[in-house]
């Protein structure tokens, strides 16, 4: 029979496991601290782990090393060790590596947990040299046999070399943990097709929302958010319940495609199943919203949201600027600017010059641009140069557009030239229009609408000679017309049609269509 100490020292653990379930603050944590101390129950390993463990998962690594070290006063088990370089690896991954080295002094035996923990650390460090001395020690200790390190460590390899990464997979076998670290590996490349040939070869039980939502990512990162779409439909159909992370990757696509519908949809799924309502969702809810043309609804979301980030606050400013809100994008800006947690990032300003540049604002746009060096302390990049050069030719001021180009601390990009042939052709410029057609034919030649634009220019000017010869120069040089495409959403389904495809599908049904509205057009007409 257990004596009353036993039973006393047993409900003080369950109550610890108890309370550190429900921590979710600071607070919360620096009460069970309290409670810890008065039942003296850091004397116990298992215990102290836990809550380093804890003050870890909730972000405060200080707080965690700040406990590890004033309990350092006897040799602890692996375990607590492997906790504390977890608490780092991000924050302070020196630290943690300088741990795990003094742990290797130890003689201590590393387990299954150490080396990942480590790996994360090399990551944060770029140090490949580092990584290859750990994938030694694994292969030293066996552990590089083990699921959980080999699939750390094709995460390590995928960051320098995804060959090397590819050979480790090979050598040790398609277990399903390992086959979602080699598609995220080739996902972080940008090879979606490799990624895509391991994630059908996998069989449909070893499926997990991770590998279904680093598939869904890689497309949408790949800018192919149709088939993105296309695979997040496959896993509703799989019976695959998407998690927060899955959710924003199809978000993400909703807003390259506008499709609304779909987006409304996932909208409710959140609500529905009570996702935890994490600031990037709701960030990307925004951003779906105003890019899919509901930017009421957008605001909605936006003035609801308690905890706003810069990253809030900016998508919400792009998306009125995208609307051409210029003076709601302004006001938004100058409401957070009277936020004191909240400061602009370079982000923020190509945002909010873009907003002066919907809606002709010039003088306001020049304050911003200065304000950003004199006030923020930020040095304006080429983005912010080319949203200044994109607002002073939109309203006109060729000659202060090309003179910024000229003073620039950059060499001008195709971005720039664009703008101001965009411009010179709205002003019928045609010498700036030239000039800015000879830099974009050397930074991209074969894009046929800068050809198309000059000889518009000239068109417009009734220099038709001038506009015939460009279309020539354009016919030698073989630069092709791009063909025009365009999306619409029907019944939550993306279509994509190109123009001048006569191999469509759906091509005799469309030329129906418009042979019937053709028909009636004429009717009302006559």
């Amino acid at each position: 029979m257990n004596s009353p100490l036993i039973r006393t020292l047993s409900n003080t653990t369950q109550q610890l496991q108890q309370l550190l379930s429900q921590c979710t603050t600071l607070t919360h944590l620096q009460q069970t601290h309290t409670f810890i101390l008065k039942h003296a129950l850091f004397q116990n390993d298992i215990n102290l782990s836990r809550f380093i463990h804890k003050t870890a998962s909730l972000n405060y690594p200080s707080y965690s090393y700040s406990i590890f070290t004033f309990n350092h006063n006897r040799p602890f088990p692996i375990f607590v060790y492997n906790n504390i370089i977890y608490a780092l690896y991000s924050s302070n991954a020196k630290l943690a590596v300088s741990i795990f080295r003094s742990v290797r002094r130890l003689g201590l035996s590393f387990d299954s947990y150490s080396l990942p923990y480590v790996l994360k650390s090399v990551v944060c460090l770029n140090d490949f040299g580092l990584g290859k001395q750990i994938h030694c020690v694994g292969v030293v200790t066996g552990l590089d046999k083990n699921v959980s390190v080999c699939s750390s460590l094709i995460q390590m390899y995928s960051c320098y070399d995804v060959c090397s990464a590819r050979k480790l997979f090979d050598e040790f076998g398609g277990n399903g943990c390992v086959l979602n670290a080699m598609i995220v590996a080739y996902v972080k490349v940008g090879d979606v097709s490799n990624a895509r040939k391991l994630f059908d070869s996998m069989l449909e039980r070893d499926k997990d929302v991770f590998s279904w939502t680093a598939m869904i990512s890689g497309y949408t990162q790949a800018h192919n958010p149709n088939e993105a779409i296309k695979l997040f439909r496959r896993m509703q159909l799989e019976n695959v319940k998407p998690d927060e992370i899955a959710i924003l990757a199809v978000l993400s696509a909703c807003a390259d495609l506008g499709a609304l519908h779909l987006g409304e949809w996932i909208h409710n799924y959140i609500e529905k199943h009570k996702l935890s309502k994490i600031v990037p969702l709701y960030n990307s809810l925004i951003d779906m919203y105003a890019k899919s043309g509901n930017i009421r609804k957008a605001l909605e979301l936006f003035e609801n949201m308690k905890h706003k980030t810069i990253i809030t606050w900016t998508t919400m400013i792009a998306g009125l600027a995208l609307h051409g809100l210029g003076k709601e994008a302004l006001r938004v800006f100058s409401c957070m600017e009277k936020e004191d947690r909240v400061k602009p990032n370079e982000v923020t300003f190509i945002a909010i010059l873009s907003a002066c540049s919907h809606v002709g604002l010039v003088e306001l746009g020049r304050d911003y641009f200065t304000s950003m060096r004199s006030r923020y302390g930020i040095e304006p990049k080429i983005e912010h140069y080319g949203c200044m050069i994109d607002l002073l030719g939109r309203a006109g001021h060729l000659q202060e557009a090309k003179e910024m180009v000229l003073r620039m601390p950059f060499e001008a990009n195709a971005a720039i030239w664009g703008s101001l042939l965009a411009a010179s052709t709205r002003c019928g410029d045609a010498e700036l229009a030239e000039e800015a057609l000879r830099h974009l034919t050397v930074l991209e030649p074969g894009h046929c609408g800068n050809y198309s634009l000059l000889s518009n220019t000239y068109a417009s000017l009734g220099r038709w000679n001038e506009s015939r010869m460009v279309r020539k120069v354009m016919q030698d040089a073989g630069v092709e017309k791009v063909p025009g495409v365009s999306f619409i959403e029907v019944n939550n389904i993306v279509y994509e049609f190109i123009a001048g495809d006569k191999l469509s599908i759906y091509f005799v049904d469309i030329y129906d269509v418009l042979h019937s509205l053709d028909g009636q057009i004429k009717i009302e007409i006559h």
